[in-house]
């Protein structure tokens, strides 16, 4: 069989091009109706159109000030910038009470406000800094780069091929070389492999001048007193830390053309459309409003945009060619950009560097000096790390930004995103006290919690007491100040930021709801007993009905490795029969912190939810299992997120599962030593990646599909040069097994937002009849053309005071039955759900199924909501297929919908034929067991058949949860 090179390749993508490759025109066009579709529906807003247009006027300045600082004194912005003086109001809170004139409110829907800050407002600047008049065009950029030349490579196939083995396949450096030699075998004397080894190939990456932000390092050691006889090898060694300029990542990111439509310039406060203040993006949040009051005290910056730094770290073992590794990595991004690009990978998020982790025997494990000398250490590093912005901090820099302008940059340093033994190393407190709050280790969640930790109280209470005090009655470690001390309008204990992976999923619910319920288990029964509860939960938790990106667990919870994605996946399967009112109100607390928007309605739901997670949870003291109490530093920080919220946006925003994702791309290509590979002496493999992906994003895609790396011809025959205007840079990639598993269950989906949207396969099942008639014998719905006929006549007669069902069949619309009709075996639903995983326009895909065997086992029949009555809200106006409720109220210890099965008088299902259009999504139903324990043998494709009542879980996804209440 001849070679077919794919030379369609697919340019769509609203962030990012698809570049998937195929050798016919049929299979792009299939591709993009399948991946890419073009949706018909009406567009919802935006992320934030519901409350105000992506870029509205600025609001008058009548009674919006600039709030006063903190200590005071008054703001003396100039008179261009503000047109009455300061009013006496907090710093501390964004009050607004502007009302748009009419010009906005025709923009705008009633009493939507969007106000950017007054003085702070990203003026764009030319060159030298001048104020471009209003509607100026960008300043020029330097000489643009030619975007359709393949340098360094030698042509397009070089680069695909670099690309594909080093990013794509990630293949050991000996294979690429094994590679190599059989294409050398195979061509004919005189043509030359693309590449003469693996050193080859990376030395052209290296030379990639995309983004190339070069590896430096400084090393750290020991120099204080030495001990009487033998000197510990870790006071002598030389600890190395490697690192990238902080301050040119961040221009990277922040000059990112492809955020030009993602980034905020200027701080803002949004209301929505009921006058409710809302919180989603990190400066659109009090913390940035805040600091940049505190900076528009200097005259200077007047004007200035403010570019706060985001950090996170994370130790990580990687399993690389020369054994196991641990790393130590830094991450940095900016809170200009909006969460859902930080969320999408899209390059928001940059390695900046590797901190050193020392390492001693046992002997000296403990040792006080040791572990002294271990958090300096740190503390040194991120402060050199940092240096680079330092200057940048107080004096403006001119910093191009992605819309093309130039605007003056200050920086500065905001949350850090850790879990809590790290929040402990950055915080320089004792373990088991709160990194926030001076709050008692012993009672942390009692007598209204503590005051707020600040540098200034750490000195002051180093000034009052000993070491001893220090560390047993206030949590402080006495012999250090974080990092932060030093650099201007830093606090770490404010930028601490909330952790949604451990503290709420790992922690609080993995860690400590689900042992204790075992351990519950375990007080209230024998060990016999307690095997063969435990043993059924398995079978039940294995019996949860398949759902669209759920993970599932065939053998129970009784494994050991967990991962961020089991914990978040046993959450949703565990929570409705086993647990209690404590666990249901935790797990609406998790799905309402996890919201990326959030308004004062959602501050109060969620401080319902701990109301009553606190209020149920005693039950677990008074039973035994904690008789000490809950004193736990990951549930007290539960108490925090409110105000955090406040302060820092959305949390999902500031998680460390985006630092945790960012291992895989930083690290994981490390199937050889990143020494053996070259990172002393020039780019990081992590880097290295990066590089391509900016080159493979600065070649000009072909509009015409076109692009495959293997050239085409022409009419003449000749071939067709690399360097022409339609080279794509990816082109003949396949999309991995897992990428094609996903995006036939659950995904995100780039595209036009939309409320919902329902198509059919694009391939229609074999081996079916195409007679009504005859079809309904073979599937065993004998009434198959009466139902058609009442679905015509509900269709015909959308007013009618009967439905179809209820007429007599004579008023019902004929149909041919000689009319050809298909069947499909699955759909797929697209709808707007920007919690959940999604595109950056907040689209989700799930796949709907209705199939006769599922992976040999059984039927498959996903469950579906149906459109009742849109007046209704919510569940109220929703049917799930075959089911009516069973109660005129969700469950009062679960908070969820209870759904039976909907028989007619003859015990059987009700059926009926309903319009695609009615159908919105997946539906996820939970059986409720009952006390009969499961047979061994039971399948979980049989629970939509074999019980009384279900649960609608909706904690399935954020999607559900919004819309199953």
């Amino acid at each position: 069989m001849a070679f077919k090179p794919r030379r369609f390749v697919c340019n769509l993508g609203a962030t990012a091009r698809c570049r998937r490759g195929f050798v016919s025109l049929k299979g792009l066009r299939h591709h993009h109706n399948s991946i890419h579709p073009v949706l018909t529906h009406d567009d919802i807003p935006p992320v934030h159109d519901d409350i105000l247009p992506a870029h509205p006027p600025v609001l008058p300045l009548e009674d919006h000030p600039l709030s006063p600082p903190p200590e005071g004194l008054p703001c003396t912005p100039s008179p261009d910038r503000l047109t009455n003086p300061p009013s006496p109001r907090s710093p501390y809170q964004a009050y607004v009470e502007d009302a748009p004139d009419e010009d906005d409110l025709e923009l705008a829907p009633p009493q939507a406000r969007r106000i950017q800050h007054p003085i702070l407002d990203g003026t764009p600047v030319d060159a030298q800094g001048n104020d471009l008049p209003a509607g100026a065009p960008p300043a020029p950029y330097a000489a643009n780069a030619d975007t359709t030349d393949w340098a360094p490579f030698e042509n397009r196939a070089q680069f695909e091929i670099t690309d594909f083995l080093f990013r794509h396949n990630q293949m050991l450096a000996s294979h690429i070389d094994i590679l190599l030699d059989l294409w050398a075998a195979s061509q004919h004397e005189g043509n030359d492999p693309p590449f003469t080894s693996h050193t080859d190939l990376y030395n052209k990456i290296d030379s990639i001048g995309h983004g190339d932000v070069p590896w430096e390092s400084f090393s750290i050691q020991y120099c204080g007193d030495l001990p009487a006889g033998e000197t510990p090898a870790w006071m002598q060694s030389k600890y190395e830390v490697w690192f990238r300029n902080p301050r040119t990542l961040i221009q990277n990111q922040i000059g990112n053309l492809d955020y030009v439509n993602e980034m905020d310039y200027t701080p803002v406060q949004v209301f929505d459309a009921n006058g409710q203040r809302t919180w989603s993006d990190f400066m659109m949040a009090n913390w940035a409003w805040r600091q940049a009051n505190k900076i528009a005290e200097d005259p200077a910056t007047h004007g200035g945009m403010f570019v706060l730094i985001i950090l996170g770290s994370d130790k990580t073992t990687v399993s690389v060619a020369t054994g196991q590794n641990e790393y130590y990595s830094l991450y940095i991004s900016n809170g200009n950009i909006h969460n859902n690009v930080r969320r999408a990978h899209r390059n928001g998020v940059s390695l900046a560097g590797f901190l050193s982790i020392p390492k001693t025997d046992r002997a000296f494990a403990d040792n006080a000096t040791f572990r002294s000398f271990r958090r300096q250490l740190y503390h040194l590093s991120l402060a050199q790390i940092l240096e680079p912005l330092r200057s940048g901090m107080m004096t403006p820099e001119i910093t191009r930004c992605p819309d093309g302008h130039l605007r003056r940059v200050i920086y500065g340093i905001g949350p850090y995103i850790a879990d809590y033994p790290e929040q402990v190393m950055l915080a320089c407190i004792v373990s088991g006290w709160c990194p926030r709050c001076t709050a008692h280790r012993d009672n942390l969640d009692g007598g209204g919690g503590g005051g707020k930790r600040s540098h200034g109280l750490t000195e002051l209470l180093m000034e009052a007491y000993d070491d001893k005090e220090l560390w047993d009655n206030h949590g402080v470690i006495p012999d250090i100040l974080p990092f932060t001390a030093s650099f201007p309008r830093a606090n770490i204990h404010e930028l601490i930021s909330f952790d949604i992976l451990h503290q709420v999923i790992k922690g609080s619910f993995k860690d400590h709801l689900v042992t204790w319920v075992e351990q519950y288990l375990k007080t209230v029964h024998t060990a016999g007993v307690v095997t063969t509860i435990m043993a059924d939960i398995d079978r039940r938790i294995a019996a949860v009905p398949s759902f669209p990106g759920l993970r599932r667990f065939p053998d129970g919870r009784g494994f050991k490795q967990w991962t961020g994605d089991d914990s978040k996946a046993l959450m949703k399967a565990m929570s409705p029969p086993q647990m209690v009112r404590a666990i249901a109100a935790f797990t609406d607390f998790c799905y309402l912190v996890r919201r990326s928007i959030i308004n004062e309605d959602t501050l109060a739901e969620i401080d319902e939810a701990l109301r009553h997670f606190h209020a149920d949870c005693v039950i677990f003291k008074e039973t035994g299992v904690r008789p000490t109490g809950f004193s736990l530093p990951h549930q007290h920080s539960l108490i925090h997120y409110r105000y955090l919220i406040q302060e820092f946006g959305a949390p999902n925003g500031l998680c460390s599962s985006i630092t945790e994702s960012k291992h895989i791309k930083a690290l994981a290509a490390s199937r050889v030593d990143f020494e053996a590979r070259g990172m002393l002496k020039g780019p990081c493999i992590s880097e290295s990646v990066q590089a391509l992906t900016i080159a493979a994003g600065d070649v000009v895609p072909d509009n015409n599909g076109n692009g495959g790396a293997v050239p085409d011809h022409n009419g003449d025959g000749n071939v067709v040069p690399d360097h022409n205007d339609n080279g794509d840079a990816m082109g003949a990639h396949l999309m991995p097994a897992a990428a094609r598993n996903n995006a036939r269950n659950a995904n995100a989906v780039d595209g036009p937002r939309v409320q919902a949207t329902v198509t059919l396969a694009r391939k229609k099942a074999r081996g079916y009849p195409r007679r009504v008639d005859i079809l309904a014998e073979r599937i065993g719905i004998p009434d198959l053309l009466l139902l058609v006929r009442q679905f015509l006549y509900d269709q015909l007669n959308p007013d009618a005071m009967l439905a179809g069902s209820d007429v007599d069949i004579t008023e019902c619309p004929r149909f041919d039955t000689n009319s050809k009709i298909s069947v499909f075996h699955s759909a797929q639903a697209i709808f707007y759900s920007l919690s959940d995983i999604c595109g950056v326009g907040g689209m989700h895909r799930q796949c709907i199924r209705a199939v006769p065997t599922w992976h040999s086992k059984g039927s498959r029949n996903d469950c579906i909501f149906a459109e009742k009555d849109a007046n209704l809200p919510r569940m109220r106006g929703l049917h799930v297929a075959q089911f009516v409720p069973a109660a005129d109220e969700p469950c009062d210890q679960t908070g969820m919908w209870l759904q039976k099965p909907d028989f007619n008088a003859g015990n059987q299902r009700v059926i009926s034929v309903i319009h695609l259009d009615s159908v919105m999504r997946v539906a996820h139903l939970i059986p409720m067991y009952g006390a009969e324990r499961l047979p061994y043998d039971f399948h979980f494709t049989y629970s939509l058949f074999a019980f009384n009542t279900y649960y609608v879980n909706k904690f399935s996804d954020h999607n559900a949860y919004e819309v199953a209440f």
